[in-house]
């Protein structure tokens, strides 16, 4: 039998600028009783990095352009919040009547450059963590200094999709394991080698794990996911987030 847990850590704390991360994960798994493992992959909400990182944005302080302005009347947002995401996109991708997708600084195409609104105090916005791959990265390696295991680190957003309705969570940062599982080679049921298939592991850990940090009040930002059974072929000491971003030339519908 395969069983792969998913372990919500429940005591986390609301936290603010500066709070030491590594210092509030160890001290919820020991007030949770919980045994760290060999192949466990954290799973942390972007959130929770950007507001520890002092990454949010005061919409009071922001003056719109007349280019936000603009935009903002056709989206019907916030000018202040259309101004911060046009300062947090490289692009704009697709304007509708009530959205706007954009590619944001770090390569992603999402709605809203990744702008988050929720669960952050009234009248602030958390913009992504500036560099997630780092923010995992420098987690990741404190938490196996400390317990002594081989471990992933992933930071997870909620984002729509192009064709399908509804929000899923996906991955915008990683460590300790490759964001893409590249199984070329590897053999079907039936002996045929496969040839293009590559996997968006990342993604779909950040999925698992979103089951229960869910959208609204669940108070859970860390998942800790266990038993994936083939954690040592997806281990990587120098992972990254790129591997999951199309490049634009590839990019079919831009």
């Amino acid at each position: 039998m395969i069983d792969i847990k998913l372990i919500g850590l429940t005591s986390i704390p609301l936290v603010k600028k500066d709070d030491d991360l590594l210092e509030l994960v160890i001290n919820a798994i020991k007030k949770e009783s919980i045994d760290i493992c060999d192949g466990d992959v954290f799973v942390i909400a972007e959130t929770l990095i950007s507001k520890i990182e002092g990454n949010y944005i005061k919409l009071e302080d922001i003056i719109p352009t007349n280019k936000s302005v603009e935009l903002a009347k056709k989206t019907k947002k916030n000018p202040k919040l259309m101004e911060v995401i046009l300062n947090e996109s490289n692009e704009i991708v697709r304007v509708g009547s009530d959205f706007i997708v954009c590619e944001t600084k770090h390569g992603f195409v999402c709605a809203n450059a990744g702008i988050d609104e929720s669960n952050v105090e009234d009248g602030y916005v958390t913009p992504m963590p500036q560099n997630p791959d780092m923010s995992a990265s420098s987690l990741r390696l404190s938490l196996e200094k400390h317990f002594g295991c081989e471990l992933g680190v992933i930071i997870s957003d909620t984002q729509g999709r192009a064709f399908r309705v509804g929000a899923v969570g996906v991955a915008i940062g990683c460590s300790g394991i490759v964001s893409l599982w590249n199984r070329q080679g590897e053999k079907d049921l039936y002996g045929r080698e496969l040839q293009t298939t590559e996997i968006a592991i990342a993604d779909e850990l950040a999925a698992s794990a979103s089951l229960l940090m869910g959208q609204a009040d669940e108070g859970i930002p860390i998942v800790i996911v266990r038993n994936h059974p083939n954690f040592k072929e997806i281990r990587s000491e120098e992972s990254s987030i790129d591997s999951l971003i199309r490049p634009k030339e590839f990019d079919a519908f831009r």
